[in-house]
């Protein structure tokens, strides 16, 4: 069933969100809801209305009480939600390290290091970047890898480092696009480890797309269902299984 009341403590709810691309109506009339500190899941058939990076035409998105929907990406970072992408945006040419200390919050511009006052604060921000971006690199045994060009590394690798460097800015939630794709099984579930330890340790929230149903399953504390642009399902990973809408949704599979 649908939830009809958000959970006690969200920190993200979508309300009655819609989105239209010319005649196609993407996501029609959405509501849900994630709460803090929670694993949550956001599955449905290809073209479901899952994954978005744009405006909605109409309806609400609060994070930890605020309207965000008509707020740049930037201010949004800010805030303390970030995402991940299913096709990894590292900068090739770059080293892992310099991926890391780019985004850090607030790294002073060119301009300060013209001015002869603004050095030695400049340094000392540089070397605690520097320090904090080592310390998560160690946390994801990429700390090996700090000189090497992040065009090297291998598809998973380059997973562990975007997530690791979205830690960069210190935030509460964070979104991520099919963690699994284009991973080969061994460093996704690394990658996976690494989430569930972050939401223990650190009470970072995680809201996932996956079309890998067994890591929805077995991974998820909760799972929204999306088919048609609407949510059809909003419940725990064993009543998802044997959900009949879902089922029908997914062309009749029941999920083992």
């Amino acid at each position: 069933m649908i939830d009809s009341l958000p959970p006690a403590d969200p920190i993200l709810h979508i309300d009655r969100l819609e989105k239209q691309f010319g005649g196609l109506r993407a996501v029609s009339g959405t509501s849900f809801s994630v709460r803090r500190g929670s694993l949550t899941a956001l599955i449905g058939p290809n073209g479901a209305g899952k994954t978005g990076f744009t405006q909605p035409d109409r309806g609400t998105i609060r994070f930890d009480g605020r309207e965000i929907d008509s707020l740049p990406p930037h201010r949004i970072t800010r805030l303390g939600l970030v995402r991940t992408f299913q096709l990894t945006r590292v900068f090739a040419a770059m080293t892992v390290l310099e991926n890391m200390m780019l985004a850090a919050p607030g790294q002073p511009g060119e301009s300060l290091w013209r001015l002869a006052g603004a050095r030695r604060a400049s340094r000392r921000s540089e070397a605690e970047v520097r320090e904090r971006a080592q310390g998560l690199l160690r946390r994801f045994n990429l700390d090996r890898k700090v000189q090497d060009y992040a065009g090297t590394l291998s598809g998973g690798q380059r997973k562990l480092l975007e997530l690791a460097r979205a830690l960069m800015t210190a935030p509460r939630l964070v979104l991520l696009d099919e963690p699994m794709a284009g991973v080969n099984r061994v460093l996704g579930r690394q990658l996976l480890d690494y989430v569930e330890d972050l939401k223990r340790s650190d009470g970072i929230t995680f809201l996932f797309v996956e079309h890998d149903m067994d890591v929805v399953m077995n991974r998820a504390d909760h799972v929204v269902v999306m088919a048609e642009g609407a949510v059809i399902a909003d419940e725990k990973p064993e009543a998802v299984r044997g959900d009949p809408r879902v089922i029908a949704a997914y062309l009749g599979r029941a999920f083992q």
